[in-house]
């Protein structure tokens, strides 16, 4: 169990947003916290501490004015910590491998994966032929619908066809190195993590790691994860973290997960 940080950048600035809020058309969001700093400014403070497998994300689409601000800004961050940060946020079998050139370990697939609310095996595929299976993170982040969780994309605005149970994560870890779980109904709400679906994701027994995001806004919190989970998930803190304007204190986790760092 590691925690993984995050670098989320919207309309060029590092933000923290309510999950699920993010809107195409007008390049909007339900903001809980603008930085005033860099996003290599974290990428640079997360190598110091030795934290390997954060996330960087682009939350402006590829025809938004502010896509290459955002764009910029997330070259920084994995020019300063090279092979330490995976990329993620409109990522195809065309751009990953920039991406991967630019420092970023692995690339963060959803929207390529899952078109007009379907599964594309298809495309999975070429992603795997253009990059390799070990370099892509496959984010099944998912909101509950009629008693089962499913995978949702276009910035969390729409449901898929993919109902995530232990089935579909065996089939698909033949695809990826890792998989994203964001737990999106509590998603930057700091209202406590999706305990069911943690405690799906924890009883999976195959060998790929996870990584759990969602709702975390306390240490207990984190230790309600390990329990739920069975040890078996890695964890990343948004919203809640004191670097992004939160009262969970960052060398707090750093200091009771010290396996998190290399």
């Amino acid at each position: 169990m590691r925690f993984r940080p995050c670098i989320d950048i919207h309309n060029g600035t590092v933000k923290q947003i309510v999950g699920g809020s993010l809107q195409d058309e007008g390049n909007s969001a339900r903001t809980n916290y603008i930085s005033d700093r860099s996003a290599d400014f974290y990428a640079r403070m997360y190598r110091e501490d030795g934290l390997r497998g954060g996330h960087v994300i682009l939350l402006n689409p590829s025809g938004s004015k502010y896509y290459e601000e955002t764009r910029r800004q997330a070259l920084l961050a994995l020019k300063s910590y090279p092979g330490g940060l995976q990329a993620g946020g409109g990522i195809t079998p065309e751009n990953a491998g920039g991406y991967l050139d630019a420092g970023a370990s692995h690339v963060i697939v959803t929207s390529w994966v899952f078109r007009e609310g379907r599964f594309h095996p298809d495309h999975l595929e070429k992603l795997t032929e253009a990059v390799g299976r070990e370099h892509i993170v496959l984010d099944l982040s998912c909101r509950k619908r009629d008693g089962a969780y499913y995978v949702v994309t276009d910035r969390w605005q729409k449901f898929t066809d993919l109902r995530l149970d232990h089935k579909v994560l065996d089939t698909l870890s033949g695809f990826c190195d890792e998989f994203l779980v964001h737990g999106v109904d509590v998603e930057g709400k700091q209202s406590g993590m999706d305990e069911e679906l943690v405690g799906m994701l924890g009883e999976w027994t195959g060998d790929r790691i996870i990584t759990y995001a969602g709702g975390i806004r306390s240490l207990d919190d984190i230790e309600r994860l390990r329990l739920a989970g069975k040890g078996k998930l890695d964890f990343t803190v948004g919203s809640a973290l004191d670097l992004f304007g939160g009262s969970l204190s960052y060398r707090a986790i750093l200091e009771r997960f010290p396996e998190g760092q290399s």
